[in-house]
């Protein structure tokens, strides 16, 4: 909780899953960053192996082009990755954060015998269709 302990729980819940799905969708921007990451690597060790079999005619600098790819997105993997962890623990901790806010608030169960009594004649009318 914060410091001022006569906040209202439920603003509180309200504003961790606000910042629960602002950290889902950072988590979201790294899974794909990730992804493209891959691509590049794999896609520059290729470039690079072409180059070295001589399969293209511009040797040099498809060559330097394929290092590039392959440091980019090495990279950029190796970032990504950790901050993924790193929004990963603090989803996990606003979860935590949350659980325990909810289980403080003086939860009452609603029963209504009116519904109850609407299910069980729905449930059992004669004239419903099977």
């Amino acid at each position: 909780m914060t410091e001022d302990d006569t906040t209202d729980p439920i603003d509180e819940i309200s504003d961790i899953e606000a910042r629960i799905e602002a950290l889902a969708e950072t988590a979201e921007q790294c899974r794909k960053i990730i992804l493209a990451s891959r691509i590049a690597i794999g896609s520059g060790a290729a470039l690079l192996l072409a180059v070295t079999l001589g399969l293209f005619g511009v040797g040099q600098v498809a060559a330097l082009g394929s290092i590039a790819l392959v440091l980019g997105g090495i990279v950029s993997l190796g970032s990504n990755i950790s901050t993924l962890r790193q929004t990963d623990a603090a989803i996990s901790a606003a979860e935590a954060l949350r659980l325990e806010l909810i289980s403080r608030i003086d939860l009452r169960l609603v029963q209504d015998a009116t519904m109850k009594a609407d299910v069980t004649k729905i449930r059992h009318d004669p004239a419903r269709p099977r």
